[in-house]
């Protein structure tokens, strides 16, 4: 095999592996995120999102929160497909 093809095998297979990664860990940042925009039971403090008279700065924090899921694990699946097309192109 030639340089070129090594160099793409090698990055499609660690995109994958991010990718995997990504889906694997989606559950428990769900999990984590959803636990973290509740209110505060027993040891799990929680912001208390669903309350409509917590202030503006908490609104924005729970907005921040809400959309953390998609950025962190978007970001994950998009440097995967960097890594893919930055192997192929530029090997």
């Amino acid at each position: 095999m030639n340089k070129k093809g090594s160099v793409a095998i090698y990055g499609i297979m660690l995109a994958l592996t991010i990718i995997v990664l990504a889906l694997a860990l989606a559950p428990a940042g769900k999990t984590f995120i959803s636990s973290t925009m509740n209110s505060t039971t027993g040891d799990t403090l929680g912001m208390d999102c669903g309350n409509t008279s917590i202030s503006t700065f908490d609104r924005a924090a729970c907005t921040v929160t809400d959309f953390s899921l998609f950025y962190f694990f978007g970001g994950l699946i998009f440097i995967a497909g960097v890594i893919v097309t930055g192997r192929i192109v530029f090997s």
